[in-house]
């Protein structure tokens, strides 16, 4: 075993440990701070250096999680090896018996299987030898131990030595409140590092991290920047009582960092840094942490969406760093959903920060692949135990978008090209088929100003507007959809089906399009659960746009899309009331108005359905939006039940329940003709004094109960609420305003 050298300058052996895929990384900052003959291991670096070079690693690095001067390599299998190796060594030379131990074990072989014995097995050695030697035993403190001896078990023996920083260096002593997935403090300097942060901060360059969380990112940057010591804040230090420690050597070091702090600090006033959360209470943990640095004037928070992420603008930001850590798969709990969120960074950056380098800390390939931009640099690291990935981009005007994997189209179908399997002459058509194509190329005409004057992409073209073609013809920004109802007894079932292949020749004819290139399902106008249940399984969904939101839509595999088109001027209703309002969207289906609420300035929306499919939907709409759950709640229950337990009171409140349903995850059914007063009854209670409700549904022939035009203020709405694509089915839904009578 080793023993204390009388030579200040005589080199001892060191390992220093880290995150596995931070090797090189440390092994550059050893090397910065006087290590010698550097070989890097997995999770580690070993070098050689004077003591001095511990007290300067525990002072000033970065990356390291531990710092151990090793005392020795021992050849041990057994237990007993483990023990009769280590009684015999010179242990009072590091440890008096008025000391305090703890011994911390890492590593098993097939005879020392439990960590937590063998280290037991070390502290019986080392407590053996002080009592055989000096007749004294010290104690044993796990928490706060005078010496802290690490060992680690190997192929090749016993690695004994004692940590220098008595505990991981992740601490910096400034972290107040973590937040539900924190990252290590010793991780997001490597990310900074590794994303060019430190010379970008030497040219004045900015750091923006649009998903903050609790700052860490953010505070660590801060303190490359300025120079600023990470561990001068430690308030132990496992050297402080090694019989060769040296404590003018420690004041001077330590006074050294403080000048450079502050120093340092004066450099920050030229460098811009700034963190935007969409959680308010991560916002505010951010600003305790930044506080405890006192680094308040330097580094500013906000509460801010990724919706609404934007370059600031109060000085000239030419150069910078774009860092984020988003979730990956944790702190959303919906995995489909990130892609979404990551595809909604990648554009914002791209749109926002032109010239700026981007790097994104992700749970997996795909997730940075979903980023949508050429990656020029990837690295495998570790957070703990879990793999993430941090990808580099360079937000360039040649990094161009990649493809996220969603169907995206053109607003004009007819700038498609013909697919191989028809041939898309008029002549081709039927007498039948012609007709139909003739009122489609009339329907057209009659829309085509609306359309571009609202700039509206997703429309209904035709409804039954012939009795012989009773079909539903709709556009999602470029891509057909269409939709049979159920033909009436009478009609032959092969007649019914010739008229089908009629509208879809007269489609393609129009558009110029193969049927393959139409989302044809067959539409039943039936009672409840029939519009939910799953028509196929291609899975895909595509981006639509509606006004300020991006939407996603399923053309395939549910009757309907995901997107209630006729609703349209109701979400544009909400949109235009939500800014500053508490919104609830009651049966929420895909959060289609929640949307729309948010974007608008909502201060908070709920959204209530009891669809395992439809809150997924809606959460991946939300991430594609970037929007976070901390301010728009996801609520998978059912809404009767929900409005009898919950304590909150709203400005605004959709209540747009399904016609009847008989879900099985509810004990009664459900039928908007029967329960409707209940119903809305239970909504009202909510709803603040000052408040509006807009109740909706499609049921034919609904009648609203009177006594709730007795009750609340009701206004029906059903003719405001229908743009000119539904006017010639005024009864596609029925539509009222609702306020509390004046006290």
């Amino acid at each position: 075993m080793y023993t204390p050298e009388k030579s200040a300058n005589t080199p001892l052996e060191w390992f220093i440990s880290c995150a596995k895929g931070l090797e090189p990384v440390l092994a550059a900052e050893v090397h910065g701070l006087g290590g010698q003959n550097i070989r890097e291991a997995v999770a580690g670096v070993y070098a050689q250096a004077p003591q001095v070079f511990g007290l300067r690693l525990v002072l000033w690095s970065r990356v390291a999680n531990r710092v151990i001067r090793l005392l020795g390599e021992f050849p041990v299998k057994t237990a007993d090896d483990l023990y009769q190796q280590l009684v015999k060594q010179d242990w009072q030379a590091w440890i008096r018996p008025n000391q305090s131990l703890t011994v911390d074990f890492h590593g098993t072989n097939e005879f020392l299987r439990n960590t937590q014995f063998s280290a037991q097995r070390v502290k019986d050695a080392i407590v053996d030898r002080l009592s055989a030697t000096m007749g004294a035993r010290p104690n044993v403190d796990r928490k706060v131990p005078d010496i802290r001896f690490n060992c680690h078990l190997k192929p090749q023996g016993l690695s004994v030595g004692i940590d220098y920083g008595d505990g991981s260096l992740h601490w910096r002593g400034y972290r107040t409140r973590s937040g539900a997935a924190p990252l290590k403090e010793t991780l997001a300097a490597a990310i900074l590092m590794r994303a060019g942060w430190p010379a970008l901060a030497e040219e004045h360059g900015a750091l923006v991290d649009p998903m903050c969380g609790t700052g860490t990112l953010l505070i660590e940057g801060a303190m490359m920047a300025a120079d600023m010591a990470p561990g001068l804040r430690r308030k132990r230090c496992g050297f402080e009582r090694l019989p060769d420690f040296v404590p003018e050597q420690w004041r001077i070091l330590k006074s050294e960092a403080e000048k450079r702090a502050v120093a340092g600090k004066e450099r920050l006033r030229e460098i811009e840094i700034r963190g935007y959360d969409a959680d308010a209470r991560a916002v505010r943990a951010a600003e305790e942490n930044i506080e405890a640095l006192g680094l308040s004037a330097f580094v500013r928070v906000a509460v801010k969406p990724l919706a609404k992420l934007a370059k600031p603008t109060h000085r000239p930001l030419n150069r910078g760093l774009l860092v984020c850590n988003p979730p990956y798969g944790e702190r959303l709990g919906e995995a489909a959903a990130l892609r979404y969120l990551y595809n909604q960074l990648g554009e914002r950056a791209s749109r926002e920060f032109k010239g700026w380098e981007l790097a994104v800390l992700a749970g997996e390939v795909a997730q940075s692949k979903a980023v949508g931009l050429r990656s020029h640099k990837q690295y495998v690291l570790y957070n703990g135990a879990l793999a993430v990935h941090l990808a580099l981009f360079s937000l360039g005007e040649d990094n161009r978008w990649k493809d996220l994997g969603v169907a995206q189209h053109n607003a004009d179908p007819s700038s498609r090209e013909t697919g191989p399997d028809i041939q898309v002459s008029e002549g081709t058509l039927t007498t039948g088929g012609q007709m139909f194509l003739n009122r489609i190329r009339k329907n057209r005409k009659r829309l085509k100003a609306w359309l571009k004057q609202t700039q509206t992409q997703c429309y209904r073209l035709y409804d039954a507007d012939m009795p012989e073609y009773s079909v539903a013809v709709d556009i999602y920004d470029g891509q057909l959809h269409l939709a049979e109802y159920q033909a009436p007894k009478q009609v032959d079932e092969e007649a019914a089906i010739a008229r089908l292949e009629d509208a879809i020749h007269a489609l393609c004819v129009e558009f110029q399009v193969a049927p393959s290139q139409i989302a044809v399902k067959q539409r039943r106008r039936q009672r409840g659960q029939s519009q939910y249940e799953k028509h196929a399984s291609h899975g895909r969904k595509q981006v639509v746009r509606e006004g300020k939101t991006k939407l996603l839509v399923n053309l395939q595999d549910y009757l309907d899309t995901g997107l209630f088109l006729d609703h349209r001027p109701l979400r544009a209703r909400i949109a235009a009331e939500a800014k500053g309002k508490r919104f609830l969207n009651l049966f929420c289906y895909t959060g289609t108005a929640s949307i729309h609420a948010a974007l608008a300035g909502a201060k908070r929306t709920v959204s209530v359905d009891l669809s395992n499919t439809y809150t997924a939907w809606y959460r991946e709409n939300l991430a594609l939006n970037g929007l976070a759950e901390a301010t728009n709640a996801v609520v998978r229950s059912d809404v009767a039940a929900w409005l009898g337990s919950t304590k909150e009171r709203f400005d605004l409140i959709l209540l747009d329940p399904p016609s009847f349903s008989n879900s099985k995850k509810t004990e009664q059914s459900f039928d908007v003709q029967r329960d409707h007063r209940a119903l809305v009854h239970s909504a009202m209670a909510v709803l603040e004094r000052s408040g509006v409700l807009y109740f909706s549904n499609n049921r034919r022939g609904f009648k609203l109960d009177e006594q709730l035009a007795q009750t609340y203020e009701v206004s029906d709405i059903s003719a405001q609420t229908l743009d000119p694509d539904f006017e010639r089915n005024p009864k596609i839904h029925q539509a009222w305003m609702l306020r509390h009578r004046a006290l």
